[in-house]
């Protein structure tokens, strides 16, 4: 039952909330929570038919209520919700950081928060801060913009400025970082073993130059570090409010990354996660799945335990207003002018200086290629694309196989692939078993055979082997397919 509360404190609540939701206009459950206040929306690629479209829904929704804030996971590369709103296709964090320029780094995130700017999206949950430390980090990997702290942190700070030149809001994420976890956060607790002084060396410097340049929301990990805290980044009030605010002088929005993720939502429900990560220093708190219910039952949290006296309600109208001063300044972005013709096509040009191969005796002519990946990720990537289709917009005689799991039909392959050139992609091979497999099983038959890495190299094939993109955005394969021409 929902606790009998002020007004006001009811519209602070809903102010806490950013709610993903199912198709093109706001459902009435949604509508109904923005004439009490809601704080936001998160969009995805289920929400997008195309430019004009997006932009008479974030339009729609503004009308609603004008601070409300319209949010979008775009970080480049591959994820990337807006595709069919035509949002600039541009590498991951990973290649920008090998090509290693900042001011590339700022134009691509200028293109991408132009065209969020262009469709009325006023906060880009972006850029990833974490550092890649593990080789085995499902989650992170190319998204990041490196390995080594201050290398990301020169980047997350161009990327930052950028953003923030053109009216929209960007994110540092996932704070305290992802990066050293071996498990992915989507689906169940991740934890963090390193010592304190590790932590603090390798994982923040990223995210006290995001506070430097201005970033005016950080997100939470669904992580666990013991050295810090028992319980997630997320819950934590100690690595929330002592770290984050405290002593890193963050003073802008704290946003939760999505409480349906298992790491909390196995762990302590959604609700119960909803109230804790307020309690712990959370300003908002993301329920993407298009839910109602559960909607409902995360605000009706927060009001029971306001009225219980478990979460102090003074706490939430801090929020409310850390929320409401976020939106005075981004709700609304503004329209920009014509898209400067150096924009236009500056995501190819990041993919093209971050390709990385040896030296090619000429161009590989109608190849038969064996393109491996994984499939999408249902929390970030609605599709993917495939290097078989790419290569044949430029050679039409292309021929190939794509799969996203095992096992591979070698002999069929073999076959097919008699007198011509062989082509094998791999995705993060390293964390794949049957990518691997295939891998050595065609190599033997065929060590001819061009390799490609199109996430992160691994230990058994190193750049000189083969061609590498640090990303499978469809910049980052179109980039390696003009490397083979």
């Amino acid at each position: 039952m929902t606790a009998p509360l002020p007004g006001d404190l009811i519209e602070a609540a809903n102010r806490c909330l950013v709610l993903g939701f199912d198709g093109t206009t706001p459902p009435s459950e949604l509508r109904r929570l923005a004439d009490t206040g809601l704080g936001g929306v998160i969009l995805h690629t289920r929400n997008i038919a195309g430019r004009a479209e997006l932009r008479a829904l974030t339009d729609e929704l503004r009308d609603l209520r004008p601070g409300l804030l319209v949010t979008v996971d775009q970080e480049g590369g591959g994820i990337s919700h807006l595709a069919r709103a035509g949002a600039p296709e541009t590498p991951g964090a990973w290649a920008l950081g090998v090509a290693d320029d900042t001011a590339l780094t700022a134009a691509v995130a200028e293109a991408l928060a132009r065209h969020l700017a262009e469709c009325g999206v006023s906060v880009a949950y972006a850029p990833v801060a974490d550092v890649h430390r593990l080789a085995t980090n499902p989650i992170v990997r190319t998204r990041a913009f490196g390995a080594d702290p201050a290398h990301a942190a020169r980047h997350i700070s161009a990327w930052i400025e950028a953003t923030l030149s053109q009216g929209v809001a960007p994110c540092a994420k996932h704070f305290p970082g992802h990066g050293s976890t071996a498990v992915d956060s989507h689906l169940g607790v991740a934890v963090d073993m390193r010592d304190e002084l590790s932590l603090r060396e390798t994982d923040l410097p990223p995210f006290r130059a995001a506070i430097t340049a201005g970033v005016p929301l950080v997100m939470t990990a669904h992580v666990v570090y013991p050295a810090l805290d028992h319980a997630p980044a997320t819950l934590s009030r100690r690595i929330l409010t002592g770290l984050l605010r405290a002593e890193l002088g963050f003073q802008g929005v704290i946003v939760t990354d999505a409480l349906e993720m298992g790491a909390i939502a196995d762990e302590i429900g959604e609700a119960a996660g909803a109230v804790a990560a307020i309690a712990a220093g959370a300003d908002q708190i993301v329920i993407a799945r298009p839910d109602p219910a559960l909607w409902l039952r995360c605000r009706d949290g927060l009001l029971d335990a306001m009225a219980d006296g478990t979460l102090d309600p003074a706490r939430v109208v801090d929020a409310a207003r850390r929320v409401d001063a976020l939106a005075e300044r981004f709700a609304r972005p503004p329209r920009p002018t014509a898209r400067p013709p150096a924009l236009t096509d500056i995501g190819l040009l990041a993919a093209r200086r971050a390709v990385r191969w040896k030296p090619l005796p000429g161009p590989v002519l109608d190849p038969f290629v064996v393109d491996l990946y994984r499939p999408p990720h249902p929390a970030m990537e609605w599709n993917r694309t495939d290097l078989i289709t790419l290569l044949r917009e430029a050679m039409p005689a292309t021929d190939g196989v794509g799969a996203t799991q095992g096992p591979v039909d070698i002999p069929g392959i073999l076959q097919r692939a008699q007198g011509r050139p062989l082509l094998i992609a791999t995705e993060d091979a390293e964390l794949h078993p049957w990518q691997r497999e295939a891998r050595t099983a065609l190599l033997t038959a065929r060590p001819d055979a061009l390799l490609i890495a199109t996430g992160m190299p691994d230990a058994d094939t190193e750049v000189s082997d083969g061609l590498c993109t640090y990303g499978r955005g469809r910049a980052n394969l179109r980039a390696v397919a003009e490397a083979l021409l």
